[in-house]
């Protein structure tokens, strides 16, 4: 869900806030439930939280999970990512990083509900044992 720059209220902060604790919450419950699953197939799953900027109103910043999918010696198989939000500045269409004249600040957030982003990262994580163990890698 789109926002322009007047729409940033206290009222979107918290709910950008509330989303992104709900959200880290949940990757927790994830990792805690495939990792061991993921290490019997000599897999690393790992999860992260990961927020880039102090201010959710400032372009530049962005919150997001990473899932991903390793092999014991480090090399990622497979990564998946659930961007929460992100707030950038554009000129005609086009990510800017300098405040243009005629530029306009917006954020995008993520607009599924917790329980549809649950379903989402749990189905991709199931879909990859799937995969794993049908390629027979035990």
């Amino acid at each position: 869900m789109k926002f322009g720059q007047k729409e940033f209220t206290s009222h979107l902060q918290q709910a950008i806030q509330e989303k992104e604790k709900q959200i880290e919450a949940l990757l927790e419950r994830l990792n805690n439930e495939y990792e061991a699953r993921f290490n019997q197939v000599h897999l690393t799953f790992e999860t992260s939280f990961e927020r880039e900027g102090f201010d959710p109103f400032q372009p530049g910043y962005s919150s997001f999970i990473s899932i991903g999918i390793s092999e014991e010696g480090g090399e990622l198989i497979d990564l998946h990512t659930v961007p929460i939000w992100v707030c950038e500045r554009s000129f005609l269409g086009l990510t800017v990083s300098k405040n243009l004249p005629g530029s306009k600040v917006t954020g995008e957030l993520l607009d599924e509900s917790i329980e549809e982003v649950q379903v989402e990262v749990y189905e991709y994580a199931e879909s990859q044992l799937v995969d794993i163990k049908s390629e027979d890698r035990t």
